[in-house]
């Protein structure tokens, strides 16, 4: 249900941005902070390999996509019914990420491209706009990692 939530918040937004915001066009939501961008990003995270040749490209990025896709959906269909307390974020950590995949990865396949909007920077300083599918793929790694380390410290007694 998770998964499925994030791919019908990431598919709304996008679409909305399609349709409301022209392309490479800014709004400024909080001056010197957040703006709404529409950009394509045809590349993968942060736009690495935009300037790849396109269909070379595209295969890659769609096939990288599918694998991620298959090991996230292998790992949640083979978590147990009731995770330990050790693993307590790891099914809404893959949930997210796989719901952010999914989307990026529908994008890629109708468009070529991923639409991003969302930019936050501070003076001189910005960082590459995203989406919804971006947040809930970082969101999730983050829960992995530190659902990892409380494992981690719980095995080793501290």
């Amino acid at each position: 249900m998770i998964a499925a939530a994030i791919v019908l918040a990431d598919r709304l937004t996008k679409y909305w941005i399609e349709t409301s915001v022209s392309l490479y066009d800014t709004w400024v939501v909080i001056p010197g902070f957040f703006n709404i961008v529409h950009t394509q990003n045809t590349g993968m995270a942060f736009g690495l390999l935009s300037d790849a040749p396109g269909a070379w490209r595209t295969i890659l990025l769609i096939g990288v996509a599918l694998a991620v896709l298959a090991a996230v959906f292998f790992s949640l269909w083979n978590l147990p019914a009731q995770p330990a307390d050790g693993q307590k974020y790891t099914r809404l950590g893959l949930a997210l990420i796989l719901g952010g995949a999914i989307g990026n990865l529908y994008d890629r396949i109708a468009q070529g491209s991923v639409t991003d909007f969302l930019e936050f920077y501070a003076g001189a300083y910005s960082w590459p706009a995203f989406n919804v599918a971006d947040s809930a793929i970082t969101i999730g790694a983050a829960l992995l990692v530190l659902d990892l380390l409380r494992s981690r410290r719980a095995a080793s007694g501290t």
